[in-house]
């Protein structure tokens, strides 16, 4: 969905890319994630389910829940969320209930992604909200950080 990514995309995935890195240092999957509105990051994260002991400390969530109290809300109208691996079900969830208006994730997921792989919720009759998504920014780059991570611990 939607049309090639601006520079700006690139340039906000490079900073969820330096998060994931943060994660990796800590020994967690390395995936980072960044709310931007109004052309300002207002929120970020990065795995830590580990570190947190908590299952839901996906990059997303912890900066989905940082950017509700950012702007005191917790629906997030007219932001952008980039994340450096298409979100899985848990997250898509999350970022439905947040009414994020864009979605801009680097590599794709097709075990466990839930925008356009194992699952399709963008587009899933069941939510109210719908997500404008792009796929694929940085692919490259950003599926080389978990390959890596991944042949590091093999």
């Amino acid at each position: 969905m939607g049309s090639s990514a601006s520079p700006d995309d690139e340039a906000w995935l490079r900073y969820a890319i330096r998060l994931a890195q943060r994660a990796e240092a800590q020994g967690e999957v390395p995936v980072g994630a960044v709310v931007v509105k109004d052309g300002r990051c207002i929120a970020e994260g990065w795995n830590a389910p580990i570190a947190q002991h908590d299952p839901t400390a996906h990059a997303e969530i912890i900066a989905l829940r940082q950017a509700g109290l950012a702007v005191q809300n917790y629906r997030l109208t007219d932001a952008t969320l980039y994340v450096t691996l298409e979100p899985c079900v848990m997250c898509m969830g999350a970022i439905s209930h947040a009414r994020i208006k864009r979605l801009v994730f680097g590599a794709f997921d097709p075990k466990r992604g839930a925008v356009c792989h194992a699952l399709s919720l963008t587009d899933a009759a069941f939510l109210n909200h719908r997500v404008e998504w792009q796929g694929g920014v940085l692919e490259e780059t950003c599926g080389e950080l978990l390959r890596e991570f991944f042949r590091a611990r093999r």
